[in-house]
């Protein structure tokens, strides 16, 4: 008898979790825009009142485990009705949800703080809603998600008008800069004053400066990852805009109404086309921009379903000469072209395997270039020369990979996935050819392509353990193989969050990053001629380490604070040795480098409103950044170039009514580090020599601006329309774009500084229908 007990007793302890599992339930499917069909990213799901929720991943996807019972669901996500559904949930449930715009002025009623950032356990993150982006004062009439991005804390900017990113310390080639996860090698127009986005064709964007997820891997210092518009599934909508110096149309609509849809954007500049009627001479120049997007999306059944995206964009100066015939028939005709640009092409393809488990396979190709070129004819006496040059580089990635979404229960959201990448490195080739009627000369210089493989794999779990704490931890792992030798990281990731009370949380997270690729720039502003090489024996791989910790809280009214500290380290970062570039030839650049280290450490004020008549942000970053190399500023660190103790960001739209809408922003910076003369003396050439200081050693006066718009709308029968009206340096502060010295009348030294961009006023009108 007793063992008959015991038997019965071992087996209902082994069958224990089992028959617990089976009380349980699971509901799981997308969530959509309802007007639009679109799948909504990153929305709140969750079970009121048992403090059980998850987030949709990219592509609209929930599923939540809970014990079987009469519960009430609810959806969330900024900027549209809150859903709220009963169930009782005897069984797995599959359940689709589509939310509705809100289209209230006044403050919307926070239902819940689900979705809320000190709920998360991811920290050093923000999403910036693009109706945000779009309400910003736009410089020269185009709205710029680079830009907006340069308002957030710890976020640093090139220098006047320029788009380019500087992160936590880092440098721009430390940025993952996602499209549709496709990466972007170069996101400038104009040598940084524009980026490469348009924000009519971009759904979502995100950004990460620390605490990094193990699914993301590849750049030291930051992740921006942006994704399109899938395309209204339901009807065919439109968007557009003309400005100053560019206009652009968006068009998207159903292939196959609630199953399949399109997608395309296109973008240009027409300062050319404005400016050719009036060059009437033998000298033609011009500039150039466009960009192209395009997407397509189409539903293969209940659990299946495809994209294919890709963008198109370049930027080109150009010039030419043409002289007619002069003595002894002559002519001559000299054309030149500066031009670069990005090409990206990505298919997914994800797949619901059951209720707990997605999965998605992509295939992307990426392609950056550059090529400058000039040639030069001549005719004289019948005897005719050509004279031509080009210089060209680039890299090109090709790659696939696959990652699942695995949701076991309510206390774990696991996250796996592997990938390959082929990269392509075209690092600079020069060639010249002459040819005449006695000879002929043909000439390359430069290094051949590079190729190299990246095999990723990764994993992580955010789990939760009480109801009050969670944390993520993950791994990810990365092989690199290039001229024969291998190269490998193993990076571990960790964070935790601890919900003090239901407003108010604490944070903390460790991560390593690893780079196998090198950016050689002599530019501050991200000139296009700039070369990405891989790692080779000479020069490591990239590494940073990153702790942070700080706090999140949100208010009743939506008002989300976050105060962050950080400190981070980064090891082998490059820089060109004192006076050595890449020009002359790139096959020995890794003889005109140096490696060294670098340190950034400080702490993040940021305080955002999403919701309500009244929206904004204002954020301040005290930090300190150096750099540290034996070959230069004598082996002792010195402060990085954009290193700034003190930086300050506002800004803030009101919605006045339907009709009107005010945005301003102001921002101010400690003035950049730079290095100037001391001294002169005497050359041993009778000339005079500049004497340096330490590197960097000097600070340029603090750069502040301010920014108004106003946009003026009106509704039609069956469309919309705005004007707007902006006013980029309001004040006409003259910002130090450079510093240089000269010499002055008493034979002292005395420093000048060259400024861009006094007030700039313009005026742009958008459509919609």
């Amino acid at each position: 008898m007793r063992s008959a007990q015991f038997i019965s007793c071992l087996l209902t302890m082994a069958f224990l979790p089992m028959l617990l599992y089976a009380q349980n339930v699971t509901v799981s499917g997308y969530v959509t825009e309802k007007k639009s069909g679109e799948r909504v990213t990153g929305a709140t799901v969750y079970i009121s009142k048992k403090n059980i929720g998850t987030s949709t991943n990219t592509y609209g996807f929930y599923s939540l485990t809970f014990p079987a019972d009469s519960v009430e669901l609810r959806a969330s996500f900024l900027g549209f009705q809150p859903f709220s559904v009963s169930l009782m949930a005897n069984k797995d449930v599959k359940l689709d949800i589509e939310l509705e715009q809100s289209k209230d002025l006044k403050e919307v009623v926070v239902v819940a703080q689900k979705d809320a950032i000190q709920t998360r356990t991811q920290m050093s993150a923000i999403d910036l809603p693009i109706s945000t982006i779009k309400s910003l004062p736009a410089f020269l009439g185009e709205v710029d998600i680079m830009k907006a991005i340069q308002l957030l804390p710890g976020v640093q900017a090139g220098g006047e008008g320029s788009s380019g990113l500087y992160v936590r310390g880092g440098s721009p080639d430390q940025n993952l800069i996602l499209l549709d996860g496709v990466p972007v090698y170069n996101a400038s127009h104009l040598f940084g004053f524009f980026s490469v986005f348009n924000a009519d064709a971009i759904r979502s964007v995100d950004v990460i400066k620390g605490g990094f997820p193990a699914h993301y891997g590849g750049r030291l210092s930051s992740v921006i990852d942006i994704n399109m518009k899938e395309g209204n599934k339901n009807k065919l909508h439109g968007e557009g805009g003309v400005g100053i110096i560019a206009s652009r149309l968006t068009l998207e609509g159903p292939i196959q109404k609630g199953k399949s849809s399109f997608m395309v954007s296109g973008r240009r500049t027409y300062v050319d086309v404005l400016a050719a009627p009036f060059m009437r001479g033998p000298v033609k120049a011009g500039y150039y921009f466009y960009d192209l997007n395009g997407k397509v999306n189409f539903k293969l059944g209940a659990k299946d379903h495809i994209y294919f995206s890709g963008y198109l964009g370049d930027d080109k100066f150009y010039a030419s000469e043409n002289n007619a015939e002069g003595f002894g028939g002559s002519s001559t005709s000299f054309n030149s072209q500066l031009k670069w640009g990005n090409i990206t092409g990505v298919g997914r393809w994800n797949h619901e395997f059951n209720k707990k488990l997605f999965g998605n396979l992509t295939t992307y190709y990426s392609q950056y270039k550059f090529l400058v070129s000039a040639r030069e004819k001549s005719t004289i006496f019948n005897s005719k020369e050509e004279f031509s040059m080009s210089y060209s580089s680039g890299i090109n990635d090709k790659a696939v990979k696959y990652d699942f979404d695995f949701i076991p229960g309510a206390n774990h959201f696991v996250k796996a996935g592997l990938g390959l990448i082929n990269h392509t490195y075209k690092p600079g080739i020069q060639s010249s050819r002459i040819t005449s009627s006695l000879v002929t000369y043909d000439t390359t210089i430069g290094a051949k392509d590079i190729n190299a493989n990246e095999m990723d794999v990764y994993i992580e779990d955010d789990i939760r353990i009480t109801s009050k704490l969670k944390t993520n931890i993950g791994v990810h792992a990365t092989g690199f193989t290039v001229g024969g030798e291998f190269f490998k990281s193993i990076q571990p990731r960790a964070a935790v969050r601890y919900l003090i009370t239901d407003d108010l949380s604490a944070k903390a997270s460790y991560v390593q990053m690893s780079q196998f690729i090198h950016l050689l720039t002599n530019a501050s502003i991200g000139l296009p001629t700039d070369l990405w090489v891989p790692v080779t024996k000479k020069v490591p791989v990239q590494q940073s380490q990153q702790v942070a910790a700080g706090l999140a809280y949100t208010h009743k009214t939506g008002i989300e604070v976050s105060v962050e500290g950080y400190y981070k380290t980064m090891d082998n970062v490059i820089e060109y040795k004192e006076g050595a570039s890449y020009f002359g030839g790139s096959s020995n650049w890794e003889d005109k480098i140096t490696i060294g280290k670098g340190r950034s450490y400080g702490g993040e004020l940021f305080i955002q409103k999403k919701k309500g008549q009244f929206t904004g942000m204002l954020g301040y970053t005290l930090s300190w950044t150096n750099r540290q190399f034996a070959d230069l500023n004598n082996g002792s660190r010195f402060p990085y170039k954009y290193d700034r103790r003190h930086d300050f960001k506002v800004a803030g739209v009101f919605k006045v009514n339907n009709t009107i809408e005010l945005s301003a922003e102001w921002v101010y910076g400690t003035g950049q580090a730079v290095t100037i003369p001391t001294a002169v003396i005497p050359g041993l050439d009778g000339g005079l020599v500049q004497l340096y200081g330490p590197r960097n050693g000097y600070r340029a006066p603090a750069y502040h601006r301010g920014d108004i718009s106003a946009k003026f709308s009106k509704t039609h029968k069956n469309w919309e329309s705005a004007w707007i009206v902006s006013v980029y340096n309001v004040y006409d502060r003259r910002n130090a774009f450079y510093i240089y010295s000269t010499t002055g009348r008493e034979g002292n030294t005395v420093f000048k500084q060259v400024s861009l961009f006094p007030v700039l006023p313009s005026i742009s009108y958008q459509f919609k229908f």
